[in-house]
C-alpha cells in the first residue's frame, strides 16, 4: 500500500536530517498534525503560537541545516509569516507546511472559517508564497515530482519553501514511486559549467599571486551551504588572513589563528581593522558580503569594487567581470586543490600581521555597585564555555556582543538582516533541539523578552536546557537610542522575570536575579555549577539608552531634506 500525501512528505522532509516540527495545530491541518504524532522520525513540538513556531524553525534551521513549520490555513499561516520571511531574508531552508479546506468544500463554493466570506480560497497563498523561493499545492498525483523540485530549489537557494496540502488529499495514497532522500550534508551544489570554474580559479589565483595585502572576507553563506570545514581547510593551504562582519561573527572559532577581527566601517573592532580591511589590495568576499547598515557601522565602510573578488553561491563578480555557473562549493574546492599544488601563498603586509584581535575585556565593578553594561559583559565572556552557542536578540544587546570577542570554540546566532525584535527566544528553543552539544546561552533585552517570552514553558516542555539572561532596563533600549527624544512608548510593564519559569511549568531550572556585581557573580557561579537549565534577570540602568546624536540617527534613516 503506497505511504499517503502527508505521510510521504514527512518522510521525505525527515531523510534531510529534521527531527522536530514547529507549530499549532489547527482542523484544516489536522492530517498533517496526525501523521506528526506518529511518526518515527519526527517529533512535535506544540509552540506558544505560530510566530514563535515559526522562530524556532528559523533556529532549528540554522543549526541542523533545514526545519519544518507547520501552521492552519489562514489564520495559522499568516501569523508565521512574519518568522518565514527572516528565514527568506537570512537563507534557510524553512519548509512551511500548510493545511488547506478540502477539494469538496472548494468545489461545492462552501464560506467556511479562516476565510473572507468570499470563497476566495486561493487568496493567502501568494502572501505565503511570497515568504519562500518556491511553493506547490500537492496531490497525490503529483506529490513524488513536486516534492523533489521543491526541495531541490529550496536547497539549492537555502531558502524557505510553501507547501499546501487540501485536507481531504492528504489521506489518499500517493501515485507514482516514492524516493527515498539523504540528509542534507551529503547534499552538493550543482555542478559548475567547467569554462566558467576555471576562468574564475585563474583570476583569483592570479589575483592573489600579484597581491601584496590580500585578505579573506567570509560570510554566513559558507553555513548556510555546509562549507564552514572546507572554508577552514582553504585557510590553511592558502595562509591567508581574514575578518568577519557582525552578520558573519564567529564563523570559525575567534580563537582561530587567521582570525584579525570584525570589520564594522567605522564601528570595527579592532579600530585600526577597518584601515586594513579598506586598503586590501585583493578582498576575497566568500559568499557575497551584505552591505547593510548594521553590518557595515551605519554604512561607514567603503569597499573599493575594483579590488573585491565576490564568491557568490552561484555566480562570481570581481569589478565589471561576472561569471555565471559557478558554485561556491567547486571554487572552494578548486582553489584548494591548485594551492596544494603550489608552494607559493600570497604575500600578506610584508608577512606581519596587520592587526591583533580584541582581547578579554578587561573586569570592572566589584561587590555592592549596581550592574550595567562596563561590568557586564566583562563577566559574561568569561562565563561562557568553550562549546557554547550565544544567541541575542536585536538590540543593545546584540551591540554589544558583536563588539566582544568570543572565547576560543563559542559559536553565536543573531539575526541581523532581518532584526525581528522577539526571535532570540524561540529561536533560541529551535537551536537547543537541533544542536544537543552545545549549551545554549540566550542574551535578550527585556523588550524583546516580553514579545516571545511563551516559548519560556515549550523549553520546559520539551526538557532542553538553555541559560537565559535577560537584560532588565525597563523599556525598548535600542528604540531608545533611535528615538532622539525619551519617549513614554519605549517604557515596558514592570514584570518579575526571575518567577516566569516557575509559572510556565519549567522544573529544575535555576533562577535568579542579579542587581549588583557580587550578586551576579555569584549567579553566573551557580549556573555554571548547575546541571539544567537556568534562567537569571540582570539590572541594567535604563539610563544607558540616551538617544544617539541627532547626525547618527539621521544617517540611519535619512529623513532630513539634503
Amino acid at each position: 500500500m503506497p505511504p499517503s500525501v502527508v505521510t510521504y512528505v514527512l518522510d521525505r522532509l525527515a531523510d534531510l536530517g529534521i527531527g522536530h516540527v514547529f507549530g499549532v495545530p489547527g482542523d484544516y491541518s489536522f492530517p498533517l498534525n496526525d501523521a506528526v504524532e506518529v511518526h518515527p522520525r519526527l517529533q512535535w513540538v506544540p509552540s506558544a503560537n505560530e510566530l514563535n513556531a515559526a522562530y524556532a524553525a528559523d533556529g532549528y534551521a540554522r543549526r541542523r541545516g533545514a526545519a519544518i513549520v507547520c501552521t492552519t490555513y489562514g489564520v495559522g499561516e499568516l501569523s508565521a509569516l512574519n518568522g518565514v520571511m527572516g528565514s527568506m531574508a537570512e537563507r534557510l531552508p524553512v519548509f512551511h507546511l500548510v493545511g488547506t479546506p478540502s477539494v469538496r468544500i472548494v468545489r461545492q463554493g462552501l464560506i467556511c472559517h479562516h476565510t473572507l466570506g468570499d470563497t476566495r480560497y486561493d487568496r493567502f497563498e501568494a502572501i505565503s508564497a511570497a515568504a519562500g523561493c518556491v511553493s506547490a499545492r500537492l496531490t497525490p498525483e503529483n506529490v513524488v515530482v513536486e516534492l523533489e523540485r521543491v526541495i531541490d530549489k529550496a536547497l539549492e537557494d537555502s531558502r524557505p519553501a510553501y507547501l499546501t496540502v487540501p485536507m481531504d488529499l492528504a489521506l489518499m495514497p500517493i501515485t507514482g514511486t516514492p524516493i527515498q532522500g539523504t540528509p542534507i550534508g551529503s547534499i552538493d551544489q550543482h555542478a559548475s559549467v567547467a569554462v566558467e570554474l576555471d576562468a574564475v580559479l585563474d583570476l583569483v589565483m592570479e589575483r592573489l599571486a600579484e597581491a601584496t595585502r590580500p585578505l579573506v572576507m567570509p560570510t554566513v553563506t559558507l553555513k548556510r551551504f555546509g562549507l564552514v570545514e572546507t572554508f577552514a581547510t582553504f585557510l590553511e593551504v592558502s595562509g591567508l588572513a581574514y575578518a568577519t562582519t557582525p552578520m558573519d561573527k564567529a564563523l570559525l572559532s575567534e580563537g582561530h589563528p587567521a582570525f584579525l577581527g570584525m570589520y564594522n566601517g567605522a564601528r570595527s573592532t579592532p579600530a585600526a581593522l577597518q584601515g586594513v580591511v579598506e586598503g586590501a589590495d585583493v578582498l576575497l568576499d566568500v559568499g557575497g558580503l551584505v552591505m547593510e547598515d548594521l553590518n557595515t557601522g551605519l554604512w561607514s565602510g567603503h569597499l573599493d569594487s575594483r579590488r573585491v573578488i565576490s564568491l557568490h553561491a552561484d555566480w562570481v563578480q570581481a569589478g565589471d567581470q561576472v561569471f555565471t555557473s559557478v558554485s561556491l562549493s567547486e571554487v572552494l574546492a578548486g582553489l584548494i586543490k591548485r594551492f596544494k599544488a603550489s608552494d607559493a601563498k600570497p604575500s600578506q603586509w610584508g608577512e606581519q600581521r596587520p592587526v591583533q584581535p580584541e582581547p578579554l575585556m578587561p573586569l570592572a565593578g566589584e561587590g555592592d555597585q549596581p550592574t550595567a553594561s562596563a561590568n557586564v559583559y566583562p563577566r559574561l565572556q568569561r562565563f561562557l564555555r568553550p562549546t557554547d552557542l550565544l544567541m541575542s536578540d536585536t538590540g543593545t544587546s546584540l551591540l554589544k556582543l558583536n563588539a566582544m570577542r568570543l572565547p576560543d570554540g563559542v559559536a553565536i546566532e543573531t539575526q541581523t538582516l532581518w532584526g525581528s525584535i522577539g526571535w532570540a527566544t524561540p529561536a533560541a528553543l529551535g537551536c537547543a533541539l537541533a544542536d544537543a552539544e552545545r549549551r545554549v546561552v540566550l542574551v535578550t533585552g527585556d523588550g524583546a523578552h516580553q514579545l516571545t517570552v511563551q516559548e519560556i514553558g515549550v523549553m520546559g516542555f520539551t526538557g532542553v536546557k538553555p541559560v537565559v539572561i535577560v537584560l532588565n532596563n525597563g523599556l525598548y533600549g535600542v528604540e531608545a537610542l533611535l528615538s532622539e527624544t525619551g519617549h513614554a512608548y519605549n517604557d515596558l510593564p514592570p514584570w518579575r522575570y526571575a518567577q516566569l519559569p516557575e509559572a510556565f511549568g519549567c522544573q529544575g531550572w535555576w533562577c535568579g536575579q542579579a542587581s549588583t556585581v557580587a550578586e551576579l557573580e555569584q549567579a553566573l557561579a551557580a549556573i555554571n555549577a548547575h546541571d539544567g537549565a537556568a534562567y537569571l534577570e540582570v539590572s541594567i540602568p535604563a539610563e544607558e539608552s540616551q538617544p544617539l546624536p541627532e547626525a547618527m540617527i539621521e544617517t540611519l534613516h535619512q529623513t532630513a531634506t539634503p
